[in-house]
């Protein structure tokens, strides 16, 4: 049901069916999005674990799923990769050791309410904590659906002042990330006067957008929404597709007007136990991010959140899948692999070579190796001529 005919249908009758006017516009879906069992029962058949994951997560976390989201699951396979990661689950309720609410230190950073200033030239600008779908993994998980927290200190929909003058009075921030929650859940108006008046800051040079739209929602990427943004450049969207059947005609296309915006288009994926955790999955997942022109970016190791560690893997599994993409997919369809700590993004690949006293042991995909004499490759200083 990702097409847009005369009606959307789905030939086994079991799911609604919807005018094409209704399917391709995004406010629809934003107001039909799904919040309660009874809703998505329209959709999916719910198994017992999800119906009491359902019910214990009330109050706790919120949950919703847009039309569009809900019509790319299985309604009869709960390990489906997309219901997966949006249909509460009972693991979120699980306690794990050293989960925290805030493991990669968002809150230790934050500056003003929004501003968040880990590295020396960048920062992320948390603007909402609303999405369209709340997915189960995110790694802002208190911050965008625990109904009683937020990172903010003040209202989301408080002034700006504040977070601007940050921005203002520290020069060296040349790139600035909105992020949340997902700020294209705002409407272009009120995006437009964020853009603009960080735009308006002579020190920053870029500005970035974290969305998921384009994956759960691509109906919202509309040709108004690309012509304002482009007003703006240089703008760059990182989104966030985690499995081959979230690219769609849709999603497609919804990339496509991006690009034909002058927008670069990234990928960050997250590694998640069931739902990529093969090298076959991920493989086919950044072979059709490149066809559709996306460039995959990060392949993050799942941060242990509370609410999200039923998700994590170990990295030594994400060792494996980084070993059965290098070589095999061409050399910008590799993601670098990271694990996100207080200290920042560390990349976390295993190395392809090793220093011996003969030079470089260097290790290809295959796992042949050869060694580098320092006289042909110099490794320190000392050894270059």
């Amino acid at each position: 049901m990702s097409g847009t005919p005369e009606t959307t249908t789905d030939p086994t009758g079991f799911r609604p069916r919807v005018p094409a006017a209704q399917w391709d516009d995004w406010h629809w879906h934003m107001r039909k999005r799904i919040t309660t069992a009874h809703k998505a029962r329209q959709w999916i058949r719910l198994s017992p674990e999800e119906e009491k994951a359902i019910a214990g997560t009330a109050g706790k976390y919120r949950w919703s799923i847009t039309p569009y989201y809900a019509s790319l699951m299985d309604p009869d396979d709960p390990a489906c990769p997309v219901r997966l990661q949006a249909v509460p689950a009972p693991g979120e309720l699980a306690e794990f050791h050293g989960a925290e609410t805030d493991p990669v230190g968002d809150t230790y950073y934050r500056r003003t309410n929004r501003v968040v200033h880990k590295y020396p030239d960048r920062v992320i600008l948390l603007v909402t904590e609303a999405c369209p779908v709340y997915c189960r993994h995110c790694t802002r998980k208190f911050h965008t659906t625990d109904v009683d927290g937020t990172y903010f200190r003040d209202d989301e929909g408080g002034s700006y002042d504040e977070d601007l003058r940050y921005i203002a009075d520290h020069p060296e921030i040349r790139d600035v990330l909105l992020t949340g929650g997902d700020p294209l859940s705002y409407r272009d108006g009120k995006l437009e006067e964020i853009v603009s008046a960080l735009r308006a800051i002579p020190s920053v040079e870029i500005i970035r957008i974290g969305s998921r739209f384009p994956v759960l929602l691509p109906q919202r990427i509309t040709d108004e929404l690309c012509a304002m943004l482009e007003q703006y450049h240089p703008v760059w969207l990182n989104t966030h597709f985690n499995h081959p059947k979230e690219i769609t005609p849709e999603a497609a296309a919804a990339i496509d007007r991006l690009l034909r915006h002058g927008i670069p288009v990234g990928n960050q994926t997250v590694l998640l136990r069931g739902i990529n955790d093969d090298v076959a999955t991920m493989r086919r997942l950044m072979t059709e991010l490149l066809r559709i022109r996306v460039r995959p970016y990060y392949l993050y190791h799942c941060d242990n959140v509370t609410g999200v560690s039923h998700f994590m893997t170990s990295v030594e599994k994400g060792w494996e899948i980084m070993e059965g993409l290098q070589g095999h997919i061409t050399g910008f369809g590799v993601p670098q692999y990271v694990l996100t700590t207080k200290l920042g993004k560390i990349p976390v690949a295993r190395p392809y070579f090793t220093r011996t006293t003969e030079g470089l042991l260097l290790r290809n995909h295959q796992g042949r190796e050869m060694t580098v004499d320092p006289a042909v490759y110099p490794i320190t200083e000392t050894d270059a001529p």
